[in-house]
């Protein structure tokens, strides 16, 4: 068996997800007691689900660099977390700062993902695609997925990555 093969047979099948939601507009509606649209977050949720994983953690956050770090170190401490999911934050907005906020953090970028993910867009999207900045990282034994915040682009990164996340985790945690 090869190694590549070998990781992915010893990989935990199952993971435990946070899904996290990234976003002014929905942060402040909630906060004034309004329902809140989640529409990635859900997607983000229900394509994970459909997997076989779960979700453990939902949350709402607010395009602030102090709710992003906070909610991420709260998943880092958390040991049965093994994949926090962002979405939202990840363009070129004056107030997206979900990328600067998690890279810093990042012990290893996947560089990759955002590489194959614009790719994967351009085709759908065109040169748009070259605005996200999508990427993913490990920390603290842990995959970080920062997605941007379109219900198409979620489905878009998850239907690429899903398979190879528990290969990740499996990486992550020092095999």
């Amino acid at each position: 068996m090869t190694a590549p093969r070998s990781h992915r047979h010893s990989a935990k099948g199952k993971l435990i997800f946070a899904v996290v939601t990234v976003s002014s507009s929905r942060f402040a509606t909630r906060k004034m007691g309004g329902e809140v649209d989640d529409e990635s977050g859900d997607l983000a949720q229900s394509l994970v689900e459909a997997e076989g994983h779960t979700v453990k953690r939902r949350e709402l956050v607010s395009d602030d660099a102090g709710q992003i770090r906070s909610v991420l170190s709260s998943g880092f401490k958390d040991p049965s977390l093994d994949v926090i999911l962002l979405t939202g934050g990840t363009g070129v907005s004056t107030t997206d700062v979900t990328i600067e906020t998690a890279r810093p953090l990042f012990e290893k970028e996947i560089e990759g993902f955002g590489e194959i993910f614009r790719s994967v867009s351009y085709a759908h999207i065109g040169a748009a695609a070259a605005l996200s900045r999508a990427t993913a990282g490990v920390a603290s034994k842990k995959v970080i997925l920062c997605l941007p915040g379109s219900p198409d682009a979620v489905k878009t990164a998850l239907k690429l990555f899903m398979d190879e996340i528990p290969h990740v985790v499996y990486l992550a945690r020092g095999a």
